[in-house]
């Protein structure tokens, strides 16, 4: 996994509670916590920032990867305007992961290891398929409430389908409820 996203996990941790609390889940995790964005790290790693989170907030694991998901969305809005501006919707923006925005991760993060992503268009929905080896469903949910929240949009969820309970991929039907029809 690329530093990027510890970079991420640490800047929402520090802005959302305190450098102290980030130190804190590194101890926790017994992880080292040196992370540059351009370098790659065990999943391992993460998996135990996670695990540690949970441990200290008593929640599940996938409800603090999908807060960390929803959190990253402003600073990855921050630092790469580009990828955000041409889109004035949350169903524009998604669509575009494919073709458009996972290829320039990987032209700036070399070696990165995106999900894939398949759509099915539908009048007020998307239905998302999605595949990972990381099985981190919950970080992309969190990453489109994240962009809806940037787009001063509502989405709905319905996980029809998941990796985690041994289905081949994640199926996720992504509805628009009150935004109106989205320009493809």
């Amino acid at each position: 996994m690329k530093g990027i996203v510890f970079n991420l996990l640490e800047d929402v941790v520090t802005r959302e509670y305190s450098a102290d609390t980030w130190d804190d889940l590194l101890d926790a995790a017994s992880v080292s916590g040196s992370y540059t964005s351009l370098g790659s790290y065990s999943d391992e790693d993460l998996l135990k920032l996670v695990a540690a989170a949970s441990s200290a907030l008593q929640q599940p694991p996938e409800d603090v990867i999908r807060w960390f998901g929803r959190r990253a969305v402003p600073l990855l809005a921050e630092k790469y305007p580009g990828f955000f501006k041409p889109h004035n919707s949350t169903r524009s923006f998604i669509l575009t992961l494919n073709e458009i925005i996972h290829p320039e991760v990987r032209k700036i993060y070399p070696g990165a290891d995106v999900p894939e992503f398949d759509f099915e268009v539908m009048d007020s929905a998307l239905l998302l398929g999605y595949t990972s080896k990381r099985r981190l469903c919950s970080f992309a949910q969190g990453l489109i409430e994240g962009t809806a929240e940037h787009y001063n949009e509502q989405v709905a969820f319905d996980h029809l389908r998941c990796m985690r309970r041994g289905d081949d991929k994640c199926l996720i039907k992504v509805d628009f409820p009150e935004n109106g029809v989205s320009p493809h």
